[in-house]
């Protein structure tokens, strides 16, 4: 399976662990499946990082690099732009970027955001 991770199921996987269901681990470790993070996951780490809520350790460039290990770069396209546009999940452009890219490249949206389960025809899997 191609998984999508939204941002905080990235975030916990390299900073709280702990709040990762066991299938969602099992999910992650699985071998057979490949996981892909938005560049706009990264932004909103960096801005979490700036307000404060969040503690990226040593330079953030560094930390990036060291957190997107085994990861596959989902590329923000004009495509992606176009189809996050028409959804009309809710204001934050970032969860409409994410959802967007989840289902132009066709992968599944791996989140805890009740808000961004089953979208229809968006594939999802919940963090349990």
């Amino acid at each position: 399976m191609k998984l999508l991770l939204d941002t905080h199921i990235w975030l916990w996987t390299v900073l709280n662990p702990s709040r990762l269901g066991r299938n969602t681990v099992n999910t992650l470790h699985d071998e057979g499946n490949e996981l892909w993070l938005s560049p706009i996951s990264t932004w909103e780490a960096l801005q979490l990082h700036d307000k404060g809520r969040i503690e990226l350790l040593g330079d953030s460039s560094s930390w990036i690099e060291s957190a997107l290990l085994g990861i596959n770069e989902a590329v923000l396209t004009h495509e992606i732009v176009l189809a996050a546009r028409e959804l009309r999940l809710h204001k934050d452009p970032a969860d409409r970027f994410i959802a967007a890219t989840a289902q132009v490249l066709d992968l599944t949206l791996l989140t805890a955001d009740e808000r961004l389960l089953g979208l229809g025809s968006i594939k999802t899997l919940g963090n349990r």
